[in-house]
């Protein structure tokens, strides 16, 4: 058996060895150059949507830098978003209510048997851009403004002082974090009430109580966007292609998610909610402290799965003109003739950002496993 291991191995190798040089070879016969050395030249092409400062006169290691913020952009709140969503639509699936729950259920086979690009189609083309134009945007309460042109609210930014703010904020989050730990263990092995949610969020408090008079209690200012010109100036930004790709990825997956939901409070042994009834517990406290902690052994692992599928899903960006990192790189590949180098970049990338979404919820998933096992 070790010797069949062994003879496999050196094959497998041998094999990858072999097209390797293979196409090396094929790529120095057509003059195709494989060095990254382009990353620090001028990239020359604009990026209309970016999360730091870029212009064409950046390298094409900042441009496809901007791409991958991007990606991470809309990744991250899609994922959130789209666990939240799902979440409630497939409580809203189990619900004794007829039509909240048939109406779950027409959302979930909606979404599950049209394809993605073609949602994404529907609410760039059929519905962001036949949004007013700017001088007819739609006033939301914030104010608020919806046009063609994007989405523009109103955002809080640090004054000159805020950076102490923002430093006191997040050194309390550490330090409440830390204190709900050990006080959550410690209660678990005295069996005493060490009251961690409480004392966590005393911590917060004074934190922020800190921070605030640290920066002379004027820690933020608002910036509202006003209309100038032909466009708003001001506030936060977010463009139609982001609003599309985001509003698409989370309506889809939370419908895959909705149903990962559904499944794992249902795999709940029917004894546990009527023990919980027993000893006379409410519904939502039913759900919060007995079903949803045991079913979430069974909803983490495919709860993985379907967040990485959003993470590369949101390559199909390129159909609506979002810059993420796949558009990115393709612009790469036209302007500088580098084609294996760029997608092995963006291959690398997409993997490693999978590999991490991946490893964090592999960690608590193993941490509940172990925790249900050791009570």
């Amino acid at each position: 058996m070790a010797a069949a291991q062994v003879i496999s191995a050196i094959i497998v190798i041998g094999a990858l060895i072999w097209i390797a040089v293979n196409v090396l070879e094929a790529a120095k016969l057509r003059g195709l150059s494989l060095g990254f050395d382009f990353i620090n030249d001028p990239a020359g092409f604009p990026i209309s949507e970016s999360v730091i400062p870029y212009d064409d006169s950046y390298t094409f290691g900042t441009a496809f830098l901007v791409g991958l913020l991007n990606t991470l952009k809309v990744s991250i709140v899609g994922i959130l978003l789209a666990t939240i969503l799902g979440t409630i639509v497939g409580l809203a699936r189990l619900s004794t209510n007829w039509l909240v729950n048939k109406i779950a259920l027409a959302y979930i086979e909606l979404h599950r048997n049209v394809p993605l690009l073609v949602l994404l189609f529907i609410w760039y083309f059929a519905i962001f851009n036949k949004l007013p134009p700017a001088k007819g945007s739609l006033e939301l309460p914030g104010p608020i403004y919806l046009n063609q042109r994007g989405l523009y609210l109103s955002w809080p930014r640090l004054t000159e002082t805020g950076g102490v703010f923002a430093i006191s904020l997040l050194v309390g989050l550490i330090v409440a974090i830390i204190v709900w730990i050990y006080l959550r263990r410690l209660r678990e092995r005295s069996g005493r009430s060490t009251y961690f949610a409480g004392v966590s969020f005393a911590v917060m408090l004074v934190s922020a109580v800190l921070g605030l008079a640290l920066s002379a209690w004027q820690p933020l200012w608002i910036d509202i966007p006003v209309f100038e010109g032909f466009n708003f100036t001001g506030g936060l930004r977010l463009t139609p292609e982001f609003g599309a790709l985001l509003v698409g990825l989370v309506m889809y997956t939370a419908a895959f998610i909705a149903e990962v939901v559904r499944a794992g409070i249902q795999a709940v042994n029917l004894g546990q909610m009527e023990a919980a009834k027993a000893v006379g517990l409410k519904p939502m406290q039913t759900l919060g402290l007995v079903i949803i902690p045991q079913a979430m052994r069974v909803i983490i692992p495919p709860l993985i799965s379907q967040t990485l599928n959003l993470t590369k899903n949101s390559s199909l960006a390129l159909a609506i003109g979002y810059a993420d990192l796949f558009n990115v790189g393709r612009i790469m590949i036209n302007q500088a003739g580098r084609a294996v180098p760029v997608f092995s970049m963006v291959m690398v990338t997409y993997l490693v950002l999978s590999l991490i979404t991946s490893l964090i919820l592999n960690i608590y998933n193993r941490k509940i496993q172990i925790s249900e096992r050791s009570s």
